[in-house]
Order: C-alpha cells, then sequence, then structure tokens
C-alpha cells in the first residue's frame, strides 16, 4: 500500500477554471472535489443528496430564497438535500465539496457552466 498525503495547495495549483470541481479522494460512496469559484452560479439544488462545503481559502457566499450564509477561510456549511442555493464569490474562492459520487455541480438545472462530472487531478 502506497501511503501518500494530498496536498490541496498542490492540487489547486494544478487548474484554473472557475466552477470545474475536479475530485482529490472518494471514501465510501462519497468524493472529495476541489472547485475554485468566481462571481455568481446558478440557482440549483440537489434532490437526493446534502452537500457540504468546505472554504480552504478566501470568502464566499451562499444564496437561498429566504437568505443567506456567509463562509470564510476554515469555516464550513452542509446544505439539506432538496434545498435551492445559489453560490457566489467576490474574488476568487477555493472550496472543498463532498458530496456522493455522481453528483452534478449544477444539480437539476442544466447550465452553460454545468461541469463534467467525475474528473481526477
Amino acid at each position: 500500500m502506497n501511503y501518500h498525503s494530498i496536498n490541496l495547495s498542490e492540487k489547486l495549483s494544478k487548474f484554473s477554471e472557475h466552477w470545474s470541481p475536479k475530485v482529490v479522494s472518494e471514501m465510501n460512496d462519497y468524493q472529495f472535489k476541489l472547485v475554485k469559484i468566481l462571481g455568481d452560479f446558478v440557482w440549483h439544488d440537489h434532490k437526493d443528496t446534502d452537500e457540504a462545503f468546505i472554504v480552504i481559502d478566501g470568502e464566499m457566499v451562499i444564496s437561498f430564497r429566504d437568505g443567506e450564509v456567509k463562509l470564510s477561510k476554515g469555516e464550513m456549511y452542509v446544505i439539506p438535500k432538496g434545498v435551492e442555493h445559489k453560490p457566489y464569490a467576490e474574488k476568487e474562492c477555493h472550496i472543498m465539496l463532498i458530496e456522493p459520487k455522481g453528483v452534478v455541480n449544477t444539480g437539476e438545472t442544466s447550465s452553460e457552466i454545468t461541469a463534467e462530472n467525475n474528473v481526477w487531478i
């Protein structure tokens, strides 16, 4: 067995596009994805799963139809399944998503920013 840590900064340095999650590891049926975000995303939900956002660097806002949550480096938030939300970052923000394999970044919403799924770095 190879015992190698996963360096998140090194993985983040391997891509520059925004809103395009990259898988760095798996645990059971879940994937750990790194993503760089900037500007507005689309309103969407995930009908069958919760979604965890962990801010590695920067600041972001997750808007809901009835409010918002602001996250900074070192903070996280879990969005319950079925809750419509829209992430936003005024400046580039680096985050980790934890969600089941096969989850599409835009949920049921088809968009020009729907990312290819299951891309590993």
